[in-house]
């Protein structure tokens, strides 16, 4: 193989290598207005919310657990419509957190699982 050719070789592995694992710590993300519910599962944890609408505001409840026992902590990032944010996390492989948040003056949530 030429130098050009196995410098490309390089550099496209270790881009799919690169996305491969943004993928796998990024997680599974839902957007959704109301009422809705989401169950994401990736390797190391895994978590159960819903989201409902009460008058203006916005309810989102559910759980996150860690699964593995690899030091790393299970969160879910939550993002509302409003510009305010929650983080519940549960560390150590079993521990689940539960959790409920109301935000104000907005229909929507966004959810994202990850491990951190």
């Amino acid at each position: 193989m030429s130098a050009v050719r196995n410098t490309l070789t390089s550099v496209v592995s270790a881009v799919v290598l690169a996305g491969g694992l943004a993928v796998g710590a990024a997680g599974h993300a839902s957007a959704s207005a109301c009422p809705s519910s989401s169950s994401p599962l990736i390797g190391g944890a895994e978590a159960h919310w819903s989201i409902r609408c009460s008058g203006r505001d916005v309810v989102m409840s559910g759980w996150v657990q860690d699964t593995r026992a690899d030091g790393k902590c299970a969160v879910v990032r939550i993002n509302a419509g409003n510009g305010k944010s929650e983080r519940p996390t549960a560390c150590g492989s079993g521990a689940r957190k539960q959790f409920s948040y109301k935000f104000t003056k907005t229909n929507k949530a966004e959810g994202r699982l990850a491990l951190v």
